[in-house]
């Protein structure tokens, strides 16, 4: 079984840290929590993230300097991010998420229901990338060292990987009917990069088939 998706939760508040693990606790997830920007990308040092759920206002490095941090680090540039704040912050406050690099922008008191389905379909994305990486690294092992000389067309090998490939394609198809009925703007990007990555890797397979 894969590890489970690990989402870092950011703020500086403990209630709410509290409360978003709760709301997020019916989700096969680990949440992980940071009190402060600098403790966020402590965090992220070592340890892969699915999304990041990140307060807009903290004392010190608040949200948007924190994801500033997180967008030029090569390692963590790509990860998901989702601002949360309260209802009467700023007016400019949600142009500079998106500006920040958020994909999301929630404001408190928020829907339990609603920031439960985005995580949720973020975890998910995150975990067909993580098993269409591996068949993909299992295909071009297979294929350039794994298989002695002399050993054939590799007809005993892609038959399995294509198994598992349509796995990921009906899952997908799954998911960008979900998106459809959710309507959600923000999982467009990452859906569609997921969908170009499986249609090439599908193109491969049919290449050598």
């Amino acid at each position: 079984m894969p590890d489970r998706a690990k989402i870092l939760l950011v703020d500086d508040r403990e209630e709410n840290l509290i409360a978003l693990e709760a709301i997020l606790s019916s989700l096969d997830l680990v949440p992980v929590r940071a009190r402060s920007g600098e403790e966020a990308l402590k965090a992220l040092l070592n340890t892969e993230f699915a999304l990041i759920l990140l307060d807009v206002r903290m004392p010190g490095m608040d949200g948007f300097e924190t994801a500033a941090h997180i967008k030029r680090r090569e390692r963590t540039r790509n990860i998901p991010i989702i601002f949360l704040t309260v209802v009467d912050s700023a007016p400019d406050y949600a142009f500079r998420g998106y500006a920040a690099g958020a994909v999301d922008y929630l404001t408190k008191p928020f829907d339990p229901w609603v920031l439960r389905a985005k995580v949720s379909v973020f975890a998910e994305l995150y975990n067909m990338n993580k098993r269409l990486a591996e068949q993909a690294s299992l295909l071009r092992e297979r294929l350039t060292g794994e298989l002695p000389p002399g050993a054939g067309d590799h007809a005993s090998v892609l038959p399995e990987l294509s198994r598992r490939l349509t796995a990921v394609e009906d899952e997908l198809a799954r998911m960008r009917e979900l998106v459809r009925k959710s309507q959600d703007q923000a999982l467009a990007a990452p859906l569609s990069d997921l969908t170009d990555r499986v249609t090439h890797l599908r193109a491969g397979f049919d290449a050598l088939s």
